[in-house]
């Protein structure tokens, strides 16, 4: 029994551990797109807005959901550092064992597999039988701001985790690999809900540019509900025919 205990207070443990971590990660990221682009400089990129403004209580409500979130994304965190303490993952600590190279190569494969697997639940929880329960509080920011990357109801958050576990399972990844990727993920999110394209106009018309999401992509998702899917990029929406008509 002793033993039992102490693995649950060592699981606790790590859960607020990283339950800390995702919430730091999240106020950093978004609280510097913010700061950025709403109170240091919002006139010069008043142009560029894409929806109307939100207020304080908009803002307020995101983050105490974004909070939620974490909590649920901090328990598939602690669960993938004991599937990796059991040896059920293919983590791997020596940067060299598959070749630098592989690398980058390793990011790339997991953002596929990432993406991939976002874009068919994305679109699962707009079936009308689960959008409501699921996926509309995260809809409730008609608006979407950088507080909205992790405001989602609980079971879609649980959704948005396990494929990450999963990820670690299948793909070798080293540690540093798997921090860029949960930093490209936090970046990635707040950029799509900022609300402001950010993305200079040569480069969202060059068609390597038209690959990847932006904020004017993903503001037309909550502005359509049944366009852009995407999570990171664009070929899903091109090939299953569910890219807005509008551009982004």
């Amino acid at each position: 029994m002793s033993s039992e205990v102490t693995s649950t207070a060592s699981f606790l443990l790590l859960t607020s551990i990283f339950f800390v971590a995702i919430v730091l990660r999240y106020f950093l990221v978004a609280g510097i797109f913010h700061l950025h682009y709403y109170v240091v400089k919002p006139g010069a990129y008043r142009y560029r807005k894409l929806g109307k403004e939100v207020n304080n209580s908009q803002i307020r409500r995101e983050i105490l959901r974004s909070i939620t979130s974490s909590i649920v994304f901090a328990v598939a965190g602690a669960g993938s550092f004991w599937l990796w303490q059991e040896g059920y993952t293919a983590i791997y600590l020596e940067a060299d064992q598959y070749g630098h190279w592989y690398l980058p190569v390793s990011l790339i494969i997991a953002m596929l597999i990432h993406e991939t697997y976002y874009y068919w639940v994305h679109r699962l929880m707009h079936h009308p039988g689960i959008f409501r329960v699921v996926h509309k509080a995260h809809h409730d920011s008609l608006s979407p701001t950088p507080w909205t990357a992790f405001s989602f109801h609980p079971w879609e958050s649980l959704l948005e985790a396990i494929i990450l576990p999963l990820i670690l399972i299948i793909v070798p990844l080293h540690p540093a690999v798997i921090g860029f990727h949960l930093m490209i993920m936090t970046v990635s999110s707040v950029i799509n809900h900022l609300g402001i394209e950010v993305y200079p106009v040569k480069f969202l018309e060059h068609p390597v540019g038209k690959l990847f999401i932006g904020a004017t992509h993903h503001h037309l998702h909550h502005k359509e509900f049944r366009t852009n899917f995407g999570l990171y990029f664009t070929f899903w929406d091109k090939w299953m025919g569910t890219e807005s008509k509008a551009g982004g």
